[in-house]
């Protein structure tokens, strides 16, 4: 789907019900969801699932890859669809799109929010904000890493992933691998520095919708105490902890994570 002139963006759309869209994280693309877009489907709902500008199937021009702009190309998507009453839900770098999208734009389309293991409001540590596990020099040399060994960037951060070594299976890390290979560098480089930057923590009293957040306890990515910051912060949300698994939930604990998506949904 054209988002902007010569901008084509890679949508899964599937299922008929009421609407899911669901926003991928870093640096995967809406591959990732193979195992929500069964469920979700037999749950009876129609699963928009949107590739980013940069990764996967979508084009890969260069410009601007910040929140903002992820945000403006999520409107444009919902809008051409003529989407009403869907939840959004992202995960990781997705979640704080997702989060950013509904206070940017008033919730235009959504109705609820899904929060997972996301990248917000911060990923870097602040003087102020001491909750991410990672300082801006940290994710710079991970931009330094992505733009002089691409896959030992990836390796690094296939290496956080997971509860253990062994929570995911060769098969499931090496599809996942596939899915990131597919990402520009350019994008790679340009998602990491919004990551690095950006700050939604203004954006956290403007949300309104019910809102669930999952979060793994034992995330190397994104701290627990991230998603407590969030759930305190965004009236009436939910907090559901994950036990079993890292940053990798929809895939190392997936039938948790379809269970208590599909009950937050039918509420």
């Amino acid at each position: 789907m054209e988002v902007e002139p010569n901008v084509r963006l890679h949508i899964t759309d599937v299922g008929e019900g009421t609407p899911v869209v669901l926003i991928h994280g870093y640096p995967l693309s809406d591959a990732m969801w193979e195992y929500q877009y069964h469920a979700l489907v037999k749950a009876g709902y129609r699963v928009i699932g949107i590739t980013l500008r940069g990764f996967g199937q979508s084009d890969k021009p260069y410009g601007k890859y910040n929140y903002d702009q992820f945000a403006d190309d999520i409107k444009v998507v919902l809008d051409k669809l003529d989407i009403k009453d869907a939840t959004i839900g992202g995960h990781s770098m997705g979640g704080a799109i997702a989060l950013h999208y509904v206070a940017k734009y008033d919730g235009a389309h959504i109705n609820k929010l899904a929060l997972f293991s996301a990248a917000a409001p911060c990923h870097t540590k602040k003087a102020d904000y001491p909750y991410p596990f990672f300082t801006k020099e940290d994710i710079t040399k991970w931009v330094d890493l992505n733009n002089s060994d691409r896959p030992a960037l990836l390796g690094a951060i296939g290496g956080f992933f997971t509860l253990s070594p062994t929570s995911l299976s060769p098969g499931i890390g090496a599809w996942l691998g596939g899915i990131e290979m597919q990402s520009s560098p350019y994008a790679m480089e340009q998602a990491l520095i919004a990551l690095r930057d950006e700050d939604l923590r203004g954006d956290l009293p403007k949300i309104k919708v019910p809102t669930l957040i999952f979060n793994a306890k034992e995330d190397k990515i994104v701290a627990y105490a991230l998603a407590e910051q969030m759930n305190k912060a965004i009236a009436g949300s939910i907090l559901v902890p994950f036990d079993k698994s890292g940053h990798a939930s929809f895939v190392e604990e997936k039938d948790k994570f379809n269970d208590e998506f599909i009950k937050f949904l039918k509420k």
